[in-house]
């Protein structure tokens, strides 16, 4: 049976789940499988590390220690701005998601911590910065590549 080696795409089915059992993703409910091109460093290290030599229809289970996951929030990644950077209509919200773009022009995701008449305090760290975090993995696809090596 063909196992996952480094340049294979795979398709695969996956719930990740934080250390208190809660859901924070799931493709089986989007009703869609993710694809990996396995070895170009596109998602987490121990994630893709994990794919290595499964077969289409195992599943296995795998625990990324912060480190190993979306790292330690990092306090220089709260940033206040003006309010003014936001439509004039914006309705503020302790908690809630925006997303915006930086100064290069790419999409930047951030919570609202707190805001005031003329200031709004972001957090720009990934939302599971700071968290243990388990995947189940279920591969349901094997597609060989040119770039596929043992």
């Amino acid at each position: 049976m063909k196992t996952i080696t480094n340049g294979n795409n795979v398709k695969l089915h996956y719930v990740g789940t934080l250390s208190n059992g809660q859901v924070f993703d799931n493709s089986r409910s989007r009703g869609d499988t993710m694809s990996v091109l396995v070895g170009e460093g596109r998602v987490l290290p121990g994630f893709e590390k994990a794919l290595l030599g499964m077969e289409v229809g195992q599943t296995k289970s795998i625990s990324l220690p912060v480190e190993e996951a979306y790292g330690h929030p990092n306090p220089q990644a709260v940033q206040t701005m003006p309010r003014s950077s936001f439509p004039e209509d914006y309705v503020f919200e302790e908690g809630a998601h925006v997303q915006g773009t930086n100064g290069n022009g790419q999409p930047v995701l951030a919570k609202i911590m707190s805001f005031t008449g003329d200031e709004v305090t972001l957090d720009l760290n990934h939302p599971l910065a700071g968290k243990d975090i388990n995947f189940e993995i279920e591969i349901v696809e094997i597609e060989e590549t040119s770039e596929a090596t043992e």
